[in-house]
């Protein structure tokens, strides 16, 4: 049994997102009533002077936060913020710009720095916008998830959207949809199914997790009249992750599955490209959701929104998808590491028994 200790106090990284968006917004929010537990440390990585205005734009009069110069000087029970000291001081508030890329950039760059240098222990990042990085004419640039994925070396990923009710993985994720069928390859689905199946095990503490995977066509195929994608490689590739020992099930007609309910029968749902995903997720999980990177060597989450320019600064954001995604965070990290520390029982154990044969 792993000593509860080990999880005592969880440093939970933030990264501010857009600073004029509603990014700061829903963090003052979640933690405007003081609102610390013992599971976490939260330390937020951005600008005192952007916060302020934010307060002050928001009429938020009773919050109040830690100013700290590194990670090793944040004190549980309060918002310790990690002051980024920015050059340029300058919010557009409601629109994407390039200040806005160069300020959420530098809060996700330290703060990736620190997780890799175990400095923190989780990271979950407010919403940025990829129009920034177009004004800024960063052109590659395509989101949190490859962000992370190759910063974090880990070419093998997948963006899943998480809630109390659902959890749905993108085979593919921000791609043109007309390049979607050309990733579409049996090798890559096999590997994408495997790494779901394996992050449902170990990050969400399911021990035989059921998979449902959707087709690519209208009506999965329809027997290969709308497409022969799901007969010639989802099909053959499910049954063969089926014989090795997964629980794995397709392809589905996507619009039946969710019309009639049977995504509750699964513990996860593989859609084959973005929207085929996140819009049944958004419909059915709205105000809440939240973004989790699976196949990182560390734990990240988001809340499932993005930037919302279009309120900011109009004190109607809700915080409520910001708070679960820290949740998820912790929940996760903790299912983590006993999963980790359970198999490193078993390979102790195996060691000892080995050592006892061959003494």
């Amino acid at each position: 049994m792993l000593d509860k200790n080990i999880l005592f106090m969880i440093r939970l990284g933030i990264t501010t997102g857009d600073i004029n968006s509603i990014a700061l917004e829903i963090i003052l929010k979640t933690f405007q009533q003081g609102n610390f537990n013992d599971r976490y440390t939260p330390i937020l990585y951005a600008y005192p002077k952007i916060l302020a205005y934010h307060k002050k734009m928001l009429n938020i009069e009773e919050f109040r936060f830690r100013q700290i110069n590194s990670v090793e000087e944040a004190r549980p029970k309060q918002l310790n913020l990690v002051n980024l000291d920015p050059n340029i001081f300058r919010v557009d508030i409601g629109k994407p710009t390039k200040e806005s890329m160069e300020c959420s950039l530098r809060s996700l760059d330290v703060a990736m720095q620190d997780l890799k240098d175990n400095k923190i222990d989780v990271l979950v990042t407010a919403p940025l916008s990829k129009e920034s990085h177009l004004i800024a004419k960063d052109h590659s640039f395509k989101g949190h998830t490859e962000y992370l994925a190759q910063y974090f070396d880990a070419p093998q990923h997948l963006m899943m959207m998480i809630s109390e009710n659902i959890r749905i993985a993108t085979f593919t994720g921000h791609l043109p949809l007309q390049e979607v069928s050309e990733q579409l390859q049996m090798e890559k689905l096999m590997a994408t199914i495997a790494l779901l199946n394996q992050t449902l095990k170990q990050d969400f503490a399911i021990n035989q997790p059921k998979i449902a995977v959707l087709g690519l066509n209208p009506h999965a195929g329809d027997a290969g009249m709308l497409g022969m994608q799901e007969k010639e490689i989802i099909n053959p590739v499910v049954e063969a992750c089926f014989q090795k020992g997964m629980k794995v099930f397709g392809a589905f007609p996507a619009d039946g599955f969710f019309g009639s309910g049977n995504f509750k029968n699964f513990d996860a749902v593989l859609s084959m490209y973005h929207d085929q995903g996140l819009v049944p997720f958004k419909l059915l999980t709205a105000p809440g959701g939240v973004n989790f990177t699976a196949g990182l060597p560390i734990v990240r989450t988001s809340p499932a929104h993005g930037t919302a320019f279009d309120i900011a600064g109009k004190n109607i954001a809700e915080p409520f998808a910001f708070a679960e995604a820290i949740e998820m965070a912790c929940k996760i990290y903790e299912n983590r590491t006993q999963y980790l520390h359970a198999k490193q029982n078993v390979l102790q154990a195996k060691t000892s028994r080995e050592r006892e044969r061959n003494a």
